[in-house]
């Protein structure tokens, strides 16, 4: 054991140094030539619609399961006309083919899907990469995982961070057990997305561009409500930020806010651009019309706070993969990383030929810098200018799903966020419970169960939790009293109900908006207080038994989805028993 310990730390260090080292040849020569993205006027690329993959085939009328094969690329990719071609990673059948973000997976529900990801990505990352967090340590090439975020599968191809492999399959990671990945589709239809999950590299590797939308569709349910369903009106937003360098390649510092303790890793990415499905402040003609946007915060750690220049409103019909019981009608949304909003807006309202979608969240969120004249600005839509029929409605109600039953729930649980700090105040590194991710597993419910979990948020950021394989309701959010008593207590023996956490949990409630009541798996744990969760581990739409063994290894995560905290190392497993 003593050997095989010596020749691992051997190898992390040989490792270390040779990334450490590309980092400061390729970076430090481009550092200063951060692009001033004044000289990119907005609002000149049209809005793309991403490319389409069907996860189905229609033999003689029928849908049947379909096998894909789905490659990762490096190639160039065009953020704005005038911005040189930058180089990224991109999903796609081919290089040629391959997009920022993916093509859209259009998949049927109870038709299963199967997926071979393939890894064809060169030696070197063209971002930095930090080896002095928790992360994949490869004999050789850039490790890669997909996630599918929001499914309701087997274990094996959730995309378990350590479940990582490079080129070929050559370097593999402990959990890592197939080549074909397996998607049921057998949930209520919904709003997913597809990204990269690897160890300690999910902030880079989505960075580079490995995102992309996949939507599960069920047409005898959903189109009599009558919404724009899988047409022109029908479109989904992938919403991003980005910083460029001069010759247009992507920048991302190369220097850690603590760069003794780790030299590169920094606690929030941030980009003044704001990249639309491939394309920086793009714009979009549309009708005088209702359209419908699946809108997807795929950035790093920035939220967005969406609202029309003109006062035109949102109406909602989901959050995240699940449809809500009723539309929900607001001037703005608030959306963390990773969370989707499905949205309708009708354009026959507008007093203006044009409208602006804006952004004014404050960044890092909540208490962070407010925003600037290019984050500020998203997608510009150009109105034609007469009315039409439409034959689209927003109905009273949309889908009826049950409620939060806490007569089902089975275990109660706190989950404590912590963030450490240096000797400078900066950050070093984030738990869950005060524990690393290899720590024994402390979250272990059973498949089926519904159980109370009670999010405590120790830290001074909005974080957004992402629970795999579940589905959630928000029951309350509480903001804590006397929270450094608390806090201490907390730190020192990491045990809410030993620091008397009833005693601390009775501050302002915070009310939950109404779009945000319906079943979600992610949501914004607000910093100074207790978020109330009742966690369902079943469906929602049926009482059926998962169509496959949730008990298997490598098991599932929970994780906050600022991904420069998931990388670390702010993510748990989690493992269910029969």
């Amino acid at each position: 054991m003593q050997n095989r310990e010596m020749v691992t730390r051997e190898k992390i260090l040989l490792f270390s140094l040779a990334v450490l080292g590309q980092l400061t040849v390729s970076f430090a020569v481009a550092e200063d030539r951060l692009l001033n993205l004044a000289k990119l006027k907005m609002f000149v690329d049209e809005l793309p619609d991403m490319p389409k993959i069907h996860g189905f085939d229609m033999v003689s009328g029928v849908p049947k399961s379909k096998s894909l094969k789905i490659g990762m690329f490096k190639k160039k990719w065009k953020f704005h006309k005038d911005l040189p071609p930058t180089p990224v990673f991109a999903y796609g059948t081919s290089k040629h083919t391959a997009t920022v973000p993916g093509p859209t997976f259009e998949a049927l529900h109870g038709v299963d899907t199967y997926v071979t990801w393939r890894n064809h990505l060169p030696k070197k990352h063209i971002l930095p990469w930090d080896p002095t967090i928790p992360t994949a340590i490869p004999e050789k090439g850039i490790p890669t995982v997909v996630h599918l975020h929001g499914g309701i599968d087997e274990p094996e191809s959730d995309g378990n961070s350590i479940a990582w492999f490079t080129a070929k399959f050559k370097s593999r990671g402990a959990t890592w057990t197939k080549k074909k990945y397996h998607y049921h589709n057998n949930q209520h239809p919904g709003n997913l997305w597809y990204h990269d999950h690897a160890m300690g590299l999910t902030r880079v590797n989505l960075l580079a561009g490995l995102i992309g939308a996949y939507i599960i569709r069920q047409p005898n349910v959903e189109a009599p409500l009558g919404l724009p369903y899988g047409n022109e009106f029908d479109r989904p937003l992938l919403v991003f930020d980005r910083a460029f360098r001069s010759d247009g390649s992507i920048y991302m510092n190369s220097t850690g806010n603590n760069p003794s303790i780790h030299p590169q890793w920094q606690p929030e990415y941030f980009g003044d651009a704001i990249i639309v499905n491939g394309k920086a402040w793009p714009r979009m003609t549309v009708r005088r019309r209702k359209y419908r946007f699946r809108i997807i915060n795929a950035s790093n750690a920035r939220f967005f706070r969406f609202f029309f220049t003109n006062g035109l409103r949102f109406i909602h019909v989901g959050s995240d993969s699940a449809y809500l019981n009723k539309p929900v009608v607001t001037n703005d949304i608030l959306l963390a990383p990773s969370e989707i909003a499905d949205v309708v807006v009708d354009f026959s309202k507008s007093k203006n030929e044009t409208v602006i979608l804006a952004n004014d969240a404050p960044y890092p969120y909540p208490s962070g810098d407010p925003v600037n004249e290019a984050n500020s600005k998203v997608l510009k839509f150009i109105i034609n200018g007469h009315h039409e029929l439409d034959t689209w409605r927003v109905p009273k109600k949309l889908m009826k799903y049950p409620g939060p039953d806490l007569s089902s729930v089975s275990h109660t649980r706190y989950i404590a966020m912590y963030e450490y700090t240096s000797d400078i105040d900066e950050p070093t590194h984030l738990y869950l419970n005060g524990k690393p991710y290899e720590a024994p597993v402390s979250e272990t419910p059973k498949v089926g169960a519904t159980e109370i979990w009670n999010i405590i948020n120790l830290t001074e950021d909005n974080h957004p939790l992402h629970i795999h394989l579940g589905l959630f309701k928000t029951l309350d959010q509480t903001e804590l009293v006397k929270v450094e008593e608390f806090k201490n207590c907390m730190t020192k023996i990491n045990d809410a109900i030993k620091c008397q956490i009833s005693k601390h949990a009775r501050g302002k409630k915070i009310e939950v908006p109404a779009y945000e009541k319906g079943w979600k798996n992610v949501y914004k744990m607000k910093p100074g207080a207790v978020t109330k969760i009742l966690v369902r581990f079943s469906y929602i739409h049926s009482n059926e038994s998962y169509a496959f063994d949730a008990t298997s290894e490598p098991g599932y995560v929970y994780h906050c989805h600022i991904l420069d905290h998931e990388d670390n190392a702010m993510m748990r497993p989690l493992k269910f028993f029969k």
